[in-house]
């Protein structure tokens, strides 16, 4: 299956709307959970990570987003509040595009309408095997049940050639195993040919 799992829309067409470019800092936050869907974003450069923390002050990273890559547009649709953080991991170009400007792009261009609406629905889509996978004891299959859904959302088509930039800590919070278990776990996928990892970085 092929998929749409991130909007790039030409920025000269976005411009054309009234959108602006914006830099930010590394460690930068972009928007906070809890703050009022506003925007949509676009990557030009840089990378930005969606996260939140629990009661406990522990982070739990939902995704991280490189160039020409969309997010903040889910929440535009249902009028609501931010549910993550956006959080640049390092010095960042993004175009920002108003609400009610992106909007009023999707009522005028019918095409780039469709595509969101199968961008954000292969999102659910995929988010929920994720989940499936992640109900399993199998820490295997839980691990693939995420590095999956971070493929489909980048596109990820080749074998092994996605770096997931993530640590052996976080993937360990995303799973709710130990980083003890996932360090193990990574080692048995990579014998099983399911995964490569070269100076400790995974490619998936």
């Amino acid at each position: 299956m092929k998929i749409i799992s991130c909007m790039n829309i030409d920025p000269e067409l976005l411009y054309s709307y009234g959108a602006e470019d914006r830099y930010y800092k590394t460690g930068e936050i972009i928007y906070r959970q809890g703050d009022h869907a506003a925007y949509y974003y676009q990557i030009i450069k840089g990378k930005v990570k969606q996260n939140h923390y629990d009661d406990a002050g522990k982070e739990f990273i939902h995704n991280i987003l490189g160039e020409n890559q969309s997010f903040g547009e889910a929440m535009i649709f249902l009028e609501d509040f931010h549910v993550m953080n956006a959080v640049c991991l390092m010095q960042a170009e993004i175009i920002r595009l108003p609400k009610n400007a992106f909007l009023e792009l999707l009522e005028e261009n019918p095409k780039i309408s469709l595509q969101m609406n199968a961008c954000l629905s292969q999102r659910l889509y995929f988010k929920a095997i994720m989940l499936q996978n992640m109900s399993s004891q199998n820490p295997v299959l839980r691990l693939e049940g995420l590095l999956d859904y971070l493929k489909s959302y980048h596109n990820g088509d080749c074998d092994h050639s996605m770096h997931i930039e993530l640590t052996r800590q976080q993937l360990a919070n995303l799973t709710g195993l130990r980083v003890e278990t996932v360090i193990r776990t990574l080692k048995k996928m990579e014998e099983q040919r399911k995964l490569r990892i070269q100076n400790r970085k995974v490619y998936y």
